[in-house]
């Protein structure tokens, strides 16, 4: 099945089941995924649905990170209730571990030796994990690894 199908049936399962917490996330997604649909003027493919999922879900970390040093615990829950229902759209995520070989092998290839070379090493690395990782974090690793190196 299709995500976009996906999509539409979770939104009447929720429907028929009166979750309003999940219906109004999946809502938002939908919302999302018009909006790019309108702005391209296409319909998306999976693809296309996993990349404003991945959008949507770092919006919401960021959103949760912000509400915790805020003390908006109820609005963090809320966001992090939503970031539950958008990861199901997400492919499974990469391992920490998983991520550090990629980034090692990555560095190899590109011949990156210190932090100057993490614009080769992020442009080369960015497309072989989008919407298998966090790339905040997939940042942190690499900057840290070629720091290593030096």
């Amino acid at each position: 099945m299709a995500l976009r199908e996906k999509l539409e049936e979770d939104i009447k399962t929720s429907m028929r089941s009166h979750d309003q917490a999940r219906l109004d996330a999946l809502r938002f997604f939908k919302n999302a995924v018009l909006a790019v649909e309108k702005e391209q003027k296409k319909e998306l493919d999976d693809a296309g649905v996993i990349e404003v999922a991945t959008k949507q879900a770092s919006d919401r970390r960021d959103s949760i990170k912000a509400f915790e040093e805020g003390g908006r615990e109820a609005a963090a829950a809320k966001e992090a209730a939503e970031l539950v229902v958008l990861e199901e759209f997400l492919p499974p995520q990469m391992s920490a571990e998983g991520l550090m070989e990629l980034i090692k092998a990555t560095v190899s290839e590109v011949g990156a030796a210190s932090i100057q070379d993490k614009g080769k090493l992020m442009g080369k690395l960015m497309p072989q994990v989008r919407g298998k990782a966090d790339g905040t974090v997939v940042n942190q690793m690499a900057t840290e690894y070629l720091e290593s190196l030096s």
